[in-house]
């Protein structure tokens, strides 16, 4: 579990809490991650499970104590507030022995694929691409400022391969005329990396409220959409200088769009070929 949020590592052992812990995993993503921050009797009443309860959840999720659980979320919580100016700050002062940057650069980009394939458990993937080939219901994507494009590019791909394909508009007037057509069964992707936006964890209540199918797209300290995604896949952003970079999200976007294919051959090799037609 090393290098993983606190979030997914509740998304990782979710299936093997009892049902008092999920209570106590429900409670935490629902106030992501303030509920963590408070004192043991704090968290279970809270959550409506037992002190008991919760030390045995913490423990589930790999920590050896609630203080080290509580200081893995204060860690955690930094991180995924700082700004592309103190990461900046935090990486200043190299430019004098980076002769070989772009080699350099690649290398860790190279270990953000391997480290983001390492985070992603393959049933959640497989479970994502197998829905998005059912061409059951509407598929609906959204990004944020800088993950935007990447909602973009996976659209252009699925319109070629399933039908009900449609971006969510980020202009919220717009957006609330769009929401009225998602029905129950829907699945939506979201893309949301840090400084993670308000209006992509709106938006993502409003579809859970319409009982859409929720995946989220995030980074490796977890959007907190992830409270309503019922998949999620987390990637490796990190690259120790003032901007993160998404290369990692587009190979997983890529990947999405080649098994899907794979997966809805039968049916999208006739669509393609209709589109070719035309």
């Amino acid at each position: 579990m090393e290098g993983k949020s606190v979030a997914g590592r509740i998304h990782d052992a979710i299936h093997r809490l009892t049902a008092a812990e999920k209570r106590a995993a429900r409670g935490l993503l629902g106030t992501y991650p303030t509920l963590g921050l408070a004192p043991v009797a704090e968290f279970a009443l809270q959550s409506g499970a037992s002190s008991a309860t919760v030390l045995r959840f913490v423990s589930q999720l790999g920590y050896k104590s609630y203080p080290d659980f509580q200081r893995a979320l204060r860690d955690e919580l930094e991180e995924r507030s700082k700004s592309p100016l103190q990461r900046s700050q935090a990486s200043a002062g190299r430019a004098g022995d980076d002769d070989h940057f772009l080699d350099r650069f690649v290398t860790q980009a190279i270990d953000n694929l391997r480290g983001s394939a390492a985070l992603i458990p393959a049933s959640e993937f497989e479970a994502v691409c197998e829905r998005l080939a059912e061409n059951r219901g509407s598929c609906w994507l959204a990004g944020g400022r800088f993950t935007d494009f990447l909602a973009g590019y996976l659209e252009a791909h699925l319109r070629l391969l399933r039908p009900g394909v449609r971006r969510l508009d980020g202009r919220p007037a717009t957006r609330a005329d769009q929401l009225i057509d998602v029905k129950p069964g829907d699945i939506a992707i979201i893309f949301d990396v840090r400084r993670y936006d308000p209006g992509l964890v709106e938006l993502a209540a409003e579809l859970a409220a319409r009982r859409a199918q929720i995946v989220l797209i995030t980074d490796e300290w977890m959007s907190p959409v992830s409270r309503f995604a019922r998949q999620v896949l987390p990637c490796r952003t990190e690259m120790d200088r003032t901007w993160d970079a998404n290369g990692a999200l587009l190979t997983l976007v890529e990947a999405l769009i080649a098994r899907t294919t794979e997966l809805s051959w039968p049916t999208a090799s006739k669509r393609m070929g209709s589109i070719e037609r035309e």
